[in-house]
């Protein structure tokens, strides 16, 4: 997907969620997405992602992959986000496996602490989909993580 140099937000409220999708741009990159109960009033509806994520509200299958994420987390989260954004559509991992998934020792105390402070801390929910982690913590809200997964089949 060229988003090369979009920026700004864009939102839409979606029937499915009970609320909407917001999502902030920088240089062609997406780098937060939240949950309000109303698309902010100065946030544009019209762009293709949203479009895509209305699809797979309905359950279209998109993995996002082709959307550029901005990420500016520590190193040791980074690493746990980009592993799971390698998890397939409709399949989950455990907190521990994601752990092996992201180069750590899922036997280690510190390591494991890692991983759960990436996803309370994932700044792109959806397109990083910490909604399939079983046994969390998650940035997406439960609500949504429930729609989600309902999407996805899980």
């Amino acid at each position: 997907m060229d988003t090369a140099g979009t920026s700004g937000v864009f939102a839409r409220r979606y029937d499915e969620l009970g609320r909407a999708v917001e999502m902030g741009f920088a240089g062609g990159r997406v780098i937060a997405v939240s949950f309000p109960a109303e698309p902010p009033a100065d946030a544009d509806g019209d762009h293709e992602l949203l479009d895509r994520v209305g699809d797979y509200l309905r359950g279209g299958r998109d993995e996002f992959t082709e959307f550029t994420v901005g990420l500016t987390v520590p190193t040791a989260q980074r690493d746990v986000l980009e592993a799971l954004r390698t998890v397939p559509y409709a399949e989950s991992v455990s907190v521990s496996r994601l752990t092996r998934l992201a180069g750590f020792d899922s036997n280690d105390p510190d390591d494991l602490d890692a991983v759960t402070e990436a996803l309370a801390a994932n700044p792109v929910p959806v397109l990083v989909p910490d909604h399939r982690v079983d046994g969390g913590p998650h940035a997406t809200p439960s609500d949504v993580r429930t729609a989600l997964r309902r999407a996805e089949g899980l």
